[in-house]
């Protein structure tokens, strides 16, 4: 396959993978969670759908009598799983330091035997 084929096929494959991501916002698959920008406070969580969110931000903000810049809603990423199987079957950890050469946290598993194994 050529270099150019590739790269067509590269770029269709992130468009398809963006469209997923933005049908799964639109279509209330993942919860939102509504916070004050200038304490970070969170004002609400578990609002499902794109919509609800921004009318439930909206309504805060009225409620509070704040501008449209202090209050802001996104995606949360909290309630989504955190852990993962490992390949013996046990719970992934993640340590509290970022590798970033990997762009992620470290993480690993403890085995049966008590050894502790490092996936990255």
């Amino acid at each position: 396959m050529k270099d150019v084929d590739r790269g067509k096929i590269q770029l269709v494959r992130e468009a398809i993978s963006r469209y997923r991501n933005r049908c799964s916002l639109v279509e209330g698959s993942l919860p939102f969670v509504v916070y004050r920008t200038d304490s970070n406070h969170i004002i609400a969580r578990n609002i499902y759908g794109y919509e609800n969110a921004k009318d439930k931000a909206n309504e805060f903000r009225k409620k509070l009598g704040l501008k449209w810049d202090d209050i802001k809603f996104k995606v949360d990423r909290s309630s989504m799983k955190k852990s993962e199987q490992s390949p013996t079957g046990g719970k992934v950890l993640y340590a509290k330091r970022y590798n970033p050469s990997k762009g992620r946290r470290f993480r690993g598993y403890y085995t049966s035997s008590g050894d502790y194994a490092d996936l990255d």
